[in-house]
């Protein structure tokens, strides 16, 4: 299992906006069919530059369907939000792949 991981830093003036507009977007990548699910997270740091952090972590079952999605569809969904965010906020991306998941053992006493 995969996880391609996008972190931005987005300007508050328009962070409003841009929440309401990343949950379209998301459910866009999704429909691409090439990612399971995907979580979107508020990152609790507070940034020098202001603003405020999110991550959005998609959950890809292969390394090909991860590499599809860069191939097919990644340049044309980074292009709408460059559009209409690229002046307002810092984007990097990292992948990730899962090793092992650990859960608590559940004991009783």
């Amino acid at each position: 299992m995969y996880i391609y991981n996008v972190t931005i830093n987005i300007d508050e003036a328009i962070h409003n906006e841009w929440l309401t507009w990343m949950e379209s977007h998301i459910l866009d990548v999704l429909n691409t069919g090439r990612f399971l699910s995907a979580k979107l997270t508020e990152v609790l740091v507070e940034e020098e530059m202001g603003g405020k952090t999110y991550s959005i972590q998609y959950t890809a079952n292969t390394r090909e369907d991860l590499d599809d999605y860069y191939a097919n569809e990644a340049e044309k969904l980074r292009g709408e939000s460059n559009r209409k965010f690229s002046d307002k906020m810092l984007t990097f991306r990292t992948e990730l792949k899962l090793i092992k998941e650990f859960y608590p053992s559940n004991t009783s006493n």
